[in-house]
């Protein structure tokens, strides 16, 4: 019996083996479709994903329509209210069916209780120190030969970045 040969050797991708674990999380929350937690710029467009997260999804006693939560600073929660009914088409069209009827929009401040803190941003990197004159000579030395131009360009800052690395 021949073995089928697979282009991952072996190794699995990440997204399988925390499929279940993120629908879990998301399906404890009312999220049905977890894609409107995982890929939330796509769903709500960027402009509305830069100033809101959704927190959990609510169902009725009777079932008719479910209601969306959604976390936004005070100062971004009216601009947020004038766009509701476009977040709920947009919402709905990725669940591929009228799911949500109602939106509800909860406010914290940047920095609150544990679960409503606003992140929306990730935090800026810090600026890497400027190497040592020797240590960028050397990193250049290095990738003299190259002809490519970004190459070069690449392959000098990963001799820099190893080089730091290793005086320290």
């Amino acid at each position: 019996m021949a073995r089928r040969q697979t282009s991952t050797y072996g190794f699995k991708q990440t997204a399988s083996l925390l499929g279940t674990r993120i629908r879990k999380a998301s399906e404890s929350r009312g999220f049905a479709v977890s894609r409107v937690l995982t890929h939330w710029d796509e769903v709500a467009g960027p402009e509305i994903a830069a100033i809101a997260r959704p927190v959990k999804v609510g169902y009725g006693r009777k079932g008719f329509g479910a209601t969306l939560t959604l976390l936004t600073t005070g100062a971004q929660a009216p601009m947020l209210e004038m766009q509701k009914e476009a977040i709920r088409d947009r919402v709905n069209a990725a669940y591929g069916y009228n799911a949500i009827s109602r939106i509800h929009i909860t406010q914290t401040a940047p920095t609150g209780f544990a679960e409503g803190q606003v992140a929306f941003a990730p935090a800026p990197k810090p600026d890497a120190p400027e190497p040592d004159p020797e240590i960028r000579k050397a990193a250049h030395d290095t990738a003299e030969g190259i002809a490519d131009e970004g190459l070069r360009q690449a392959l000098e800052r990963l001799a820099q970045n190893v080089l730091v690395k290793s005086r320290s």
